[in-house]
């Protein structure tokens, strides 16, 4: 099984509903999703919680968690997601990053654009890799 990992600054918003969407979509016989954060907040964001309730998706038992050259060793993909400078470096990890903004405090019209817009480039993702195969 292939691992794919979506980090943000707080694994508090973006990297959580990305490893979402990417778990209700993909076969999860061949591939899965974590998140992961440079610096974990201590829960996902509320109205990060509110726009993935909408869409099916509960996130309430979701935990930030430290995305560590550990957790990454494994995996097949590292997307990150604003962290920049501070995501680690995995010797051999394919990586690519998605200029997305941090929803915390936006309103919410602007928390589901981002939503719709990570939830489109998952599915693009599972498309065009090999992820599934």
């Amino acid at each position: 099984m292939k691992t794919v990992i979506f980090a943000c600054v707080h694994n508090a918003g973006r990297s959580q509903m990305a490893a979402a969407f990417f778990n209700l979509l993909a076969d999860r016989s061949k591939a899965e999703a974590v998140s992961a954060g440079t610096e974990p907040g201590s829960r996902v964001h509320p109205e990060v919680l509110a726009v993935m309730q909408e869409v099916g998706i509960d996130l309430r038992n979701a935990k930030p968690q430290k995305l560590t050259e550990e957790l990454a060793k494994g995996a097949a993909l590292l997307i990150t997601m604003g962290c920049g400078d501070k995501c680690p470096y995995v010797p051999g990890l394919r990586r690519d990053d998605w200029p997305l903004r941090d929803p915390k405090g936006l309103p919410m019209d602007e928390v589901r654009l981002i939503r719709d817009d990570i939830k489109e480039r998952v599915r693009q993702l599972l498309e065009s890799d090999s992820l599934n195969s």
